[in-house]
């Protein structure tokens, strides 16, 4: 039986007429469109999952929840609403969603979700503040500033309601070093047998989760609640209706969230750190027979793995390692594949790995018995203190064993991994990510949920989705609808190529010519965003330009991402000409409507890094199945990025302007002409 009865169409189709007239809209075409596929797609038997490229304008936030919130509040199903980054993330609880809930007759309630990283620990403020003078119990990672000033202003801010324990609502900022310190994960909690439980910000928001018919999440953090097995801090998939916006980003944060490092010489320092606070834990409760037994059965193992872990170094250093930066030097592992000596060697240290996690994990164990009160142990009172450090040791090792396991059995595991190795003077850093998120996903995630949207406005590449459902491991026939911007393109925006000289693949010459053309592209608007591929040419461009034009110019990396734009809408507003500078970052998520932004130039088309340790596997994974993966897949992602970094000109129908592209090989290779027939109808101004 459909889930899409009269009485839920009703119910959407009144939303819409109700919200549509509150804003003194018109009906737009595709966002209708939208909101059918949506609830259709929602509603039916099986296989509940649609993808939904709709284009800048279409007013796609509307979409989804007009039509999810009704199907889902009638199946009891949670929405999980999940933004690409937090920024975004507040965008749609503070903005969006109150539109709807206001204008759309509505009633739903919702909430915002954050990672336990976010949120203060108030255990571990307590304890930083208690023992900051007592050197002798090492249970914070050791550190060259005293934060003490800050925490204090921590506590007496939080106390009197001031603020409420997210870092994100510190007014001031705060540096990663600070924050890390009085935050904590899973491992390191001991719930609701902690003595700051019932103050606790991260529990007080989860709490406010439970039976919230729309949850704002971000990717990240759904990831990581997936990699817990779901249900650890959002509801079960089972029950959720997932809705990923900017879901283009999906495939490169699972990439990324189930990657997996070690660096060796780090690794064999941080087991000094396992001795020395078993040591110390040991000894602050009597010496007690079972702790004591743990930590000598830890120092034997640590002496073992250490001694497996300077073999395993010096094999991987008589790799044939290349120069990348002043300071590192890269070897990958072509396809992906450990030698036999090395995987032998990797499996060397698996025992005592293992063992040494086993023993944190049940001195942990022991440790939350001490906190509830079954253990006789002299100061057991001071259990809860330990949790922590103890908590963050068993991470690290779970981690460590993971890569290690990764290196040692790679060749016989069924998903596909790049793996490679970063070594600088003072170590070598093991590397393993997936090359196939997508099998990730089809198994934590669409095999799950109980119902899924995929939207964006940049999803299809060269003007298919092909590529996408293949990331993310969806099925190739999935619904997917394509919905064209409302704006008349020809009419508003040019796609402007200059004619010239240099291939972009000669660095310097170039970087010198587009060092002659942008101070005289600059000069036909009041506002530009230039965007580069790399640093290494935005770094040299800026060091050519003359000092006079380089004096005005607003550069990444000088200043905050928020500041420079703050100033550069000050500039504008004041009738000031204003260009910012940027990299791939500032090629989508940067909102500059109007003279905020006329003109567009794109120094380079945004192929990726060609020595990238993951891509260099795909590409011989690709062409090991008899695919090119020049034109199947550099091609594709590079027609997104493009995609992505035009996208900054025309942000509202009142829009107007030009995009630049100082790249010859759009005229000149054969992809070129693919790569702007997927491009929106701009008028073209190509040379002769």
């Amino acid at each position: 039986m459909t889930a899409l009865t009269d009485a839920v169409k009703d119910e959407i189709q009144t939303a819409y007429r109700t919200w549509l007239a509150a804003r003194d809209f018109k009906p737009r075409r595709g966002q209708r469109q939208m909101i059918a596929q949506i609830a259709r797609s929602l509603s039916a038997d099986s296989e509940r999952v649609a993808i939904v490229e709709a284009g800048t304008g279409t007013g796609k936030t509307a979409a989804y929840c007009l039509a999810a919130i009704p199907v889902a509040q009638s199946l009891n199903k949670t929405i999980v609403l999940s933004t690409a980054t937090v920024a975004l993330q507040e965008q749609v609880i503070l903005q969006d969603l109150p539109d709807i809930q206001q204008r759309a007759g509505l009633k739903f309630s919702l909430t915002l979700a954050k990672g336990r990283g976010r949120y203060l620990c108030l255990k571990r403020l307590d304890d930083h503040l208690k023992y900051q003078d007592q050197q002798e119990i090492p249970i914070f990672d050791a550190t060259d500033e005293d934060h003490t000033v800050l925490y204090q202003e921590m506590l007496n801010r939080f106390s009197q309601g001031q603020w409420d324990g997210e870092v994100d609502s510190w007014a001031e900022g705060m540096s990663d070093a600070a924050w890390s310190g009085v935050t904590t994960d899973h491992r390191g909690c001991s719930n609701n047998r902690c003595s700051f439980f019932k103050q606790c910000p991260f529990f007080r928001a989860r709490a406010s989760l439970e039976g919230s018919d729309v949850i704002v999440a971000n990717h990240d953090l759904v990831l990581a609640d997936l990699a817990l097995g779901g249900g650890a801090v959002l509801p079960e998939p089972e029950d959720c209706i997932y809705i990923l916006d900017e879901a283009h980003h999906i495939a490169d944060k699972t990439q990324n969230h189930f990657s997996a490092n070690a660096r060796l010489n780090g690794t064999i320092v941080w087991l000094d750190n396992v001795n020395k606070a078993l040591g110390s834990v040991t000894q602050r409760f009597g010496r007690p027979a079972n702790l004591t037994s743990l930590a000598t059965a830890a120092a034997a193992e640590a002496e073992s793995l250490a001694s497996h872990l300077h073999a395993l170094s010096d094999g991987l250093n008589t790799l044939p390692f290349e120069s990348k930066d002043d300071d590192r030097e890269v070897y990958r592992f072509p396809q992906g594949e450990v030698p036999g000596t090395l995987m032998d060697l990797a499996m060397a240290v698996l025992p005592s790995m293992g063992k040494l996690c086993d023993i944190l994990e049940q001195a942990h164990d022991l440790l939350q018995e001490a906190v509830a009160g079954n253990v006789d142990w002299h100061n057991a009172y001071e259990a809860e203190d330990w949790l922590v450090p103890v908590g963050q040791l068993q991470s690290r090792a779970l981690a460590t064993r993971a890569l290690f396991e990764d290196y040692a059995l790679g060749a016989g595991r069924p998903r596909r991994y790049a793996r490679w190795l970063n070594r600088t003077a003072y170590d070598v850093e093991m590397v393993s990510a997936p090359i196939e998120p997508g099998n990730i996903l089809q198994e934590v995630l669409w095999q799950r949920c109980y119902g899924a949207v995929c939207t964006s406005a940049t999803i299809t590449a060269l003007g298919r989705f092909d590529r996408f459902i293949e990331r993310v491991g969806l099925e190739p026939g999935v619904p997917a609808l394509v919905i064209q911007s409302p704006f008349n393109y020809p009419e508003v925006a040019t796609f402007h190529v200059p004619s010239m000289r240099s291939d972009p693949r000669d660095f310097d010459a170039h970087t010198e010519e587009i060092t002659e053309l942008i101070p005289q592209l600059l000069q036909r608007h009041i506002s530009a965003l230039v965007l580069f591929t790399s640093w290494r040419q935005l770094n040299a461009v800026i060091s050519a330009l003359p000092k006079t034009l380089v004096d005005g110019l607003l550069v990444q990396g000088e200043g905050s991402k928020q500041a420079l734009l703050v100033e550069h809408r000050r500039r504008i507003d004041d009738g000031e000409p204003s260009y910012l500078f940027g990299v791939a970052s500032f090629s989508e998520g940067l909102d500059l409507p109007g003279d905020y932004c006329r003109h567009v130039i794109i120094v380079k088309l945004p192929f990726s890094v060609p020595d990238d340790p993951i891509d260099q596997a795909i590409a011989e994974w690709a062409e090991a199945k008899g695919r090119n993966p020049f034109y199947e897949i550099s091609v594709p992602d590079a027609s997104l990025k493009l995609v992505q970094a035009c996208g900054r000109l025309i942000r509202s129908e009142s829009d107007y302007g030009t995009i630049s592209m100082l790249d010859k090989r759009i005229v000149t290779q054969r992809y070129g002409r693919a790569l702007i027939e997927s491009l929106p109808p701009f008028r073209l101004d190509l040379p002769a």
